[in-house]
Parts: structure tokens; sequence; C-alpha cells
């Protein structure tokens, strides 16, 4: 069932009514088909766009409605428990759109964003490389000035919508000469990059544990030409805007990771309660209701640590370390809830029959992009350091 909200404003009671309606109506009845089928939701991502979902906590200027990252992220939650695919997607476009919202000139802003947001288009975020994953600064693929154009020149990996995105926020070394300090990272640019830019291309889709109708695969960059204007920022300020964009993404993983726990803890719940063993439901022995009460637990304690860090960021307030700690606490958190949840279930959870053994394959890359949880340790850590 519906977690309770408490919700700021009737306009947001009824946005997230909405939400709900189109997440019960058009999207969980297609979910596990689509996954099972490896098929990209293309026309679900329409439909968010046409419901006004995929620009929430943007400027309602540029086409966004302005709303706030408490509201937006809760509407995320209830996207990714119905289909965890699509909520990853948004969250992931919701990022891609970051860049040019915060960094963008006000002309690029004008002639870019209310596309962007206004739900046609659908963004990818271009960071990681095979060899940069958690080590961002270390990442290879040039773009060399030719006038009023760059050439880029490089393999981006795990690109979350390879293939199907309509634009590519994408961080290129600009600069191939470490400076003074050492750093590499200040080499680093953003540039806006459409996807039908000639000498682009995606490459097959990896073969997933989980997240299947959502395409990942590697975007090669060979000899295309982006156009100078697309440039996102100034000059080797592209760490920088990557690292600021990735601290608001993690809000969106952590929420999207308590919306999977939400729904293997409602499928556990719904099971426990008819299925009869020793002549009674065994949501009745002990062992099965203190699981299920640690589930319930876990939820709502993930839940209440991503609301408090949207909240700090709403407030304008630092929320790096919320961040981490939200992303840390609700993707552990929606691993260990789905695998109680196949346990619940018992020898059903481990068929396809039911969601749950879905929701538990799903579970485990949430711990792993937007930086592991191992970094994110590590920034929760530097930061108690320097509090």
């Amino acid at each position: 069932m519906p977690a309770e909200r408490l919700l700021p404003n009737t306009e947001a009671e009824d946005l997230l009514k909405l939400t709900r309606e189109i997440a019960r109506d058009e999207l969980a009845p297609l979910a596990s088909q689509y996954e099972e089928e490896e098929r990209f939701p293309r026309e679900q991502f329409k439909l968010l766009g046409r419901s006004g979902l995929l620009g929430l906590p943007y400027a309602e200027k540029w086409g966004g409605a302005a709303l706030s990252y408490e509201v937006y992220l809760q509407v995320l939650e209830e996207i990714a428990a119905a289909w965890m695919s699509v909520g990853v997607g948004l969250s992931v476009h919701t990022m891609s759109c970051f860049a040019l919202a915060e960094y963008g000139s006000d002309e690029q802003r004008e002639r870019f964003l209310p596309d962007m947001l206004g739900g046609d288009l659908l963004g990818a975020y271009a960071l990681s490389e095979t060899h940069a994953g958690s080590d961002a600064a270390a990442l290879s693929t040039r773009a060399v000035r030719d006038g009023d154009q760059y050439v880029v020149n490089g393999t981006k990996a795990w690109i979350t919508h390879a293939g199907h995105a309509d634009f590519y926020t994408t961080m290129v070394r600009t600069s191939f000469f470490d400076t003074d300090d050492g750093s590499k990272g200040k080499g680093i640019s953003c540039l806006l990059v459409d996807a039908d830019t000639p000498g682009l291309s995606a490459a097959a889709p990896e073969r997933k544990m989980g997240l299947t109708g959502s395409t990942t695969a590697q975007m090669i960059f060979d000899g295309a030409r982006v156009d100078a204007d697309r440039l996102l920022g100034a000059e080797g300020q592209g760490l920088k805007i990557a690292l600021v964009a990735l601290n608001s993404g993690r809000l969106g993983i952590a929420a999207c990771a308590v919306g999977l726990a939400q729904a293997a803890l409602d499928e556990a719940v719904a099971y426990a309660k008819q299925r009869v063993q020793f002549g009674k439901s065994i949501i009745d022995f002990q062992g099965v209701e203190f699981l299920l009460a640690d589930m319930a637990a876990a939820v709502e304690s993930a839940r209440a640590t991503y609301l408090e860090a949207a909240r700090r960021r709403d407030r304008g307030l630092p929320f790096l370390r919320q961040a981490s700690i939200a992303k840390l606490v609700a993707t552990d958190a929606a691993m260990k809830v789905t695998t109680d949840a196949v346990q619940v279930l018992g020898g059903a959870g481990y068929t396809r029959d039911f969601p749950v053994e879905r929701y538990m394959r799903e579970a485990k890359v949430p711990q792993i992009f937007e930086g592991t949880n191992q970094i994110q340790r590590m920034v929760i850590a530097r930061q108690l350091r320097v509090s």
C-alpha cells in the first residue's frame, strides 16, 4: 500500500495522486513483461513528459514545475515502486538537465532547456569510462577545439539510456596536461551533445543482472564534432559540474531504492497474509512477523533519511554528507529488504511467478551507481573530518 505522506500543500497532494494513478494504471502492469523482454520503455517516458513529470525540480520559466526536492523525490519513489527502470530513468534525466539549468548561460537555457524539460526529449549522463568509474577525474575522452567546434574522441561506459537518449550531458578532457597542483580534474569540461551528432554511436547493450528494461551501453565518440556553443560553464569546470550534479542525483537513487524496497515489503506482506501453513497465515508466526517488522523499519528509516537531505537542499543548506548517507542507507536497505522478501515467499519467491526475485536483482546496482557505497562512506568520513 502507498506510504502515508506529509506534503506541504494541496498542489503537492494532487501531484502525488496523479503520479500514483499513472504508476498503478500505466507502469506497473507492463513492468514484468518489459523487463523480461529487455524492452526500453520509451513510450512510458513520453507519458511522463506529457504529464509534466520530466522537469519537476526546475524553474517554470524554462518549462519545469519549480517543485521542491522534498516533493520531487516522493514522486520519484512512487514511480520506482511501480517500475524501477522508469524511476531510475527519470532520476537520470533530471540529473542530465542539471548542468544546463545550473551552469548554462541564459541564451543556452532559453535555447535548449524548454525542450529538455517539456517531455519530448530524454537525457543521458555521460561521465564514466571503463577505467574511470569511482575515479572520475581519470577520464580520457578528449575534445579538441577546431574553430567553432570541438572534435571529440573516446568512449563513455555504463551510460543509462545509451542509444535511446536525445541528448548526452558529456564530460570530456579539454586540457591534456596536469595542472601545477597535479589535479587532472581541472582539465575536464562539460558538453551538451545531441544524439544525432555525426561520429557518435552506441555499442551493444550490456547484459545485466537487473534493470534489463533500462538500456545501458558504451557511447563511442569517433571524431564527433560538437559546436562550441554547447560548452556548459567554462572550460575546466566540468568535474565540478559533474560532482555537484551527482550530489543531487544520489538523492534520486535513494528515493528509487526506497520505492523498490516498499514494493518488496508490500508484496511480502500480501503473500504472508494469504499463505496458510499449519492452519494459519504465516504472518501470524513470530519468525515471519519479526522479519516483516524489520523490513518496514528499514523502509521508513531510509525514507526519512532521504527526505531530511532533500529538505536541507531545499533550504539552501549544505547536504553533501546527508546525500551520501541517504544513498548509502537507502540502497543497503533495499538490498536487505528485497532479499528478505524472497525469504518470506520461500520457494515461490525464487521463481518469476512473483516480482520479488526481480526486485532483488534490481536492488544490487543502486549500491554501485552514482558512486559506490564504499565511495559514499569515504565522502561521509571526509565530511566528518572537516566538520
